[in-house]
């Protein structure tokens, strides 16, 4: 990380970050994107920094929708990385996952929330599942399909009918002579 140790309240956020961690999904996720770009992330690199410079991201998301990120910046600049970064989320934003399942381009640059960026790259499995023509490898649930019901006029009715003490009754449910701790002395 760019700063130095974090104190009280920064502090207990970032434990609870590191926290969420789970390397079994950064494996999945990682296995995911290996089979879909075809080359294998640098042997010997951490999770968070083989995907640091933006180049995999682009590929990535290239290969699901070609031509989605004009230019890959393979410079080692900082802003040419973060760069590749805003690219991918723009171009995974159009592809249709939703901004709640999106980070922020610090969340990777500088290690603040990696299990952010897992959590992106299982929203784009869940909408390449969605995509016609989409035979690449699956990555976590199938997201839900819509399922839209058409009640008749005669069942809202029925509906209404129904008496409300089936629901149960709180008949005599009161508070009286519950006593928590000692009584007031005046």
């Amino acid at each position: 990380m760019n700063q130095g140790p974090t104190y009280g309240l920064s502090a207990k956020v970032a434990q609870k970050i590191a926290g969420k961690r789970d390397p079994q999904k950064e494996a999945e996720a990682q296995a995911w994107i290996e089979e879909l770009i075809g080359e294998k992330f640098p042997e010997g690199v951490a999770y968070e920094d083989a995907l640091k410079d933006g180049v995999i991201l682009c590929k990535l998301i290239n290969v699901l929708v070609p031509g989605s990120v004009k230019r890959v910046n393979a410079q080692k600049m900082p802003f040419k990385q973060m760069e590749n970064i805003g690219n991918f989320l723009t171009a995974v934003q159009g592809y249709g996952v939703p901004a709640s399942d999106l980070f922020q381009t610090v969340d990777l640059y500088e290690r603040r929330n990696i299990p952010a960026v897992t959590q992106c790259f299982f929203a784009m499995g869940r909408v390449a599942q969605t995509k016609p023509g989409y035979e690449g490898p699956i990555i976590g649930p199938r997201q839900a399909a819509r399922n839209e019901r058409e009640f008749s006029e005669e069942q809202l009715r029925q509906g209404e009918a129904v008496i409300s003490l089936q629901y149960g009754s709180n008949k005599g449910a009161t508070q009286a002579g519950q006593n928590f701790g000692l009584t007031r002395h005046m």
